[in-house]
């Protein structure tokens, strides 16, 4: 099916973020195509984190749209939204004595009603969200005893319970260790391709980004390089973003060859 029909499950036309009128990059114009792994890539300040909230629409752009569909995705009540996209960040539940599965259970809130009850389809569907991370052995552990990985599957069965089209998670590796970061990738390529879901993560994990993603979008110097990885590797994009002093980068692994200052 072509990307411009139903596999095209959340894109951007025009788009410009940033905070209070300043822009931090413009003319992003990408998708979210459903079964595909987005890696969003960029250096400290590029807008990544910007990005994550205005396609999740809890920013407003700047300037042009966030489409899902024919529908603007700010114009979307917060019910419609919580549908079809769930986004996923770093900060730790403020409720330390919430179980697991009460959290996962939140993913449920937009289809359960004005009463909030979950009924025994949604009673699957969480115990099937733990399931497909391999974290149902956490179901009864109190959230704040979870371990930095182990909070982070959680959280990605939340947004599998939600029943969403698009997942968007903000720097889902950054407190994991190296076996963690991989596992989490290695879980969000599994559901990318078996829910049919579209996913984006931000990162800085270059080399395992580059491994596990289908595409590849990349903010640099106030502008957006959209592709595939493959792309993203023939081009010249990485080097001209990540290359310093002292740092080659090699495009074809994403890894850095480290040279002394003379």
């Amino acid at each position: 099916m072509d990307a411009d029909g139903m596999n095209r499950l959340l894109h951007t036309e025009g788009l410009v973020i940033g905070h209070r009128g300043i822009p931090l990059c413009a003319a992003i114009d990408m998708e979210l195509t459903a079964g595909e792994l987005t890696c969003l890539l960029g250096s400290n300040g590029s807008g990544k984190t910007t990005l994550v909230h205005t396609l999740a629409g809890l920013i407003a752009p700047l300037e042009g749209r966030v489409m899902t569909g024919t529908e603007r995705v700010d114009a979307l009540s917060a019910l419609a939204r919580a549908r079809r996209i769930a986004v996923v960040l770093t900060d730790r539940p403020r409720n330390r004595m919430m179980r697991a599965h009460e959290l996962v259970s939140l993913g449920r809130f937009p289809w359960t009603g004005i009463s909030g009850r979950l009924g025994a389809i949604d009673r699957a569907v969480v115990e099937d969200a733990f399931a497909a991370v391999q974290a149902a052995h956490l179901s009864d552990r109190a959230v704040h005893t979870l371990s930095d990985g182990e909070l982070q599957k959680v959280y990605l069965a939340r947004g599998i319970a939600q029943g969403v089209q698009v997942l968007l998670l903000d720097e889902p590796t950054a407190f994991l260790d190296v076996s963690n970061r991989a596992e989490l990738l290695v879980h969000l390529r599994t559901v990318a391709r078996t829910r049919n879901m579209a996913i984006l993560f931000s990162t800085h994990d270059l080399q395992p980004a580059l491994l596990v993603s289908d595409r590849g979008l990349l903010l640099h110097d106030g502008k957006a390089w959209s592709g595939t990885v493959q792309e993203l590797r023939r081009s010249t994009v990485l080097s001209d973003t990540f290359d310093r002093p002292g740092t080659i980068i090699d495009p074809a692994t994403g890894t850095f060859d480290l040279r002394p200052l003379n």
